[in-house]
């Protein structure tokens, strides 16, 4: 399939692609979130750019395409981009994005997804991804970007965990009426079943290997919460063991995890797997509301938040030890799940 122009999507972004943070600048409030549908009402916007973020990270599912025709695709990221507030925070503040599998194109896809070299293309264009990026000749969306100087380092990774994903498997398991339902999938340990493919395991272990003082790495999928059985890494048990391996060989200091994709909220930590605490904050959805099921979580701490929400990381350099605060905000910007941690505390033993 060829690529469409994208012309009328470009005369509503283009004005916008200007606000770019200063590299040399420490980033000291990070925002991110995801799980928006470009059919409902996106108040939240209005207090995301009221709180004046350093950088906003869209983590996945930032619209819901589902289609195969990539006009259909087209036409759904206009609607997101015609909206006055989300013009406003990418006048003023950087936006940085990777996807999930609705903004690829269809629920649940992986390397399979028919276009998915042609939506990739759209999603960078949307991102005002430069013509001669190396982004739009590699294969998937993943990239990484470095903020302030030495001792007040901070780098961004976005991972992909689509582009490449092998096929997930069902329990075949079916939903009763009445009852809970945890999820379709259980463990997938195919030889060779992979979440990023090999080049993108190449490239970040590369990214871990550079000098920073704070790592967040966004996942579109949960990384830690592994007792549900819809998607996340724990569908591929060797592949979620590999990124714990390639965080604890590497020494990666100050690494954080974020996450999306569930439509409910929840910070979580394990202590016992990369020799120091592991966090995965978890924000969704910006605009919709999550299901009550009581899910099972032995990483999380504290609550579970169900409505609609964004994440925050606040870090506060001039401290000693550097103080970092996770927090998950309401529609309103009301912190409604914090944690507080030191960097000092991000550190391999």
């Amino acid at each position: 399939m060829f690529r469409i122009p994208i012309v009328s999507l470009l005369c509503v972004m283009t004005p916008l692609l200007a606000s770019a943070a200063d590299p040399q600048t420490p980033l000291q409030r990070i925002a991110f979130g995801s799980c928006c549908n470009q059919n409902k009402q996106m108040w939240i916007w209005e207090d995301i750019v009221d709180a004046q973020h350093d950088v906003f990270l869209m983590i996945g599912d930032n619209i819901y395409g589902d289609s195969d025709d990539l006009a259909v695709l087209k036409s759904k990221w206009d609607q997101l981009g015609a909206v006055p507030k989300f013009q406003e925070l990418r006048a003023n503040c950087p936006v940085l994005a990777t996807w999930d599998d609705h903004d690829y194109g269809k629920n649940d896809a992986g390397a399979e997804f028919a276009i998915k070299k042609e939506s990739q293309q759209l999603f960078l264009d949307v991102f005002g991804e430069p013509a001669d990026s190396p982004r739009r000749k590699q294969e998937g969306v993943y990239w990484s970007y470095l903020y302030g100087p030495e001792g007040k380092r901070t780098q961004i990774i976005l991972l992909d965990t689509r582009y490449h994903r092998s096929p997930l498997k069902s329990h075949g398991i079916p939903r009763e009426k009445g009852k809970p339902y945890y999820g379709p999938y259980t463990d997938n340990t195919d030889t060779g079943a992979t979440v990023l493919g090999e080049t993108q395991w190449a490239w970040l272990k590369t990214q871990l290997e550079q000098p920073a003082d704070l790592r967040i790495i966004a996942s579109s999928i949960q990384v830690l919460p592994n007792e549900h059985q819809w998607e996340k890494w724990g569908n591929f048990p060797a592949e979620r063991e590999r990124l714990f391996r390639l965080l604890r060989e590497t020494k990666a200091n100050g690494v954080l995890l974020i996450s999306g994709d569930r439509h409910h909220a929840e910070i979580s930590r394990n202590d016992a797997l990369i020799g120091y605490p592991l966090y995965d904050v978890t924000s969704s959805s910006l605009n919709q509301p999550g299901s009550p099921t009581d899910e099972r979580n032995a990483h999380r701490k504290g609550e579970i938040y169900r409505l609609m929400n964004f994440g925050v990381i606040e870090i506060d350099w001039d401290t000693q030890p550097v103080g970092i605060t996770l927090q998950i905000r309401d529609l309103y910007g009301k912190p409604v799940l914090s944690d507080h941690i030191t960097l000092s505390e991000l550190q391999p033993k």
